[in-house]
């Protein structure tokens, strides 16, 4: 080898390296792009009963004190598989029912507990909030929360 690289020599290998990561960057896409296909949210069905219920959760601001698929604040407790740990998740009306006890008996007063405000919300909301909960679920999220408790 030389021990000066010429011109022709250093364009080679720019148009080369280039040529390889470019490559790589379009097989990387594709692979992306398969991959989301196979996981896309879309197929746990989006109605709108489970729109209400994300405006409903942006509304109160319930991502201010919970977290849901990893995202918001860590006061309260993960949501994102809330109803296969209260074992409902293959029952709407049952999910309706847990999710309605369960806030109608917040705030519970013990002292030195965190709280959860009321928010006198209708059946209709807790229906669309327990919808949106169901919704998310479904949803692939690679082994996250890491364990039952979220």
């Amino acid at each position: 080898m030389r021990e000066v690289m010429t011109k022709s020599m250093a364009r080679n290998i720019f148009y080369g390296g280039s040529l390889f990561f470019i490559l790589i960057f379009v097989g990387l896409t594709v692979q992306s792009h398969r991959y989301i296909t196979t996981t896309s949210t879309d197929a746990a069905g989006l109605t709108d009963s489970v729109v209400a219920g994300k405006h409903l959760w942006e509304k109160h601001a319930c991502i201010n004190c919970h977290t849901i698929l990893g995202e918001g604040a860590y006061f309260a407790p993960e949501l994102g598989n809330v109803m296969t740990r209260w074992g409902v998740a293959d029952d709407p009306e049952a999910a309706f029912d847990a999710l309605k006890g369960w806030m109608d008996a917040m705030p519970s007063g013990i002292e030195g507990r965190r709280q959860m405000p009321q928010f006198n919300l209708s059946d209709q909301e807790y229906r669309e909030i327990a919808d949106f909960l169901l919704w998310t679920n479904k949803i692939r999220a690679q082994d996250w929360p890491p364990n039952d408790a979220g």
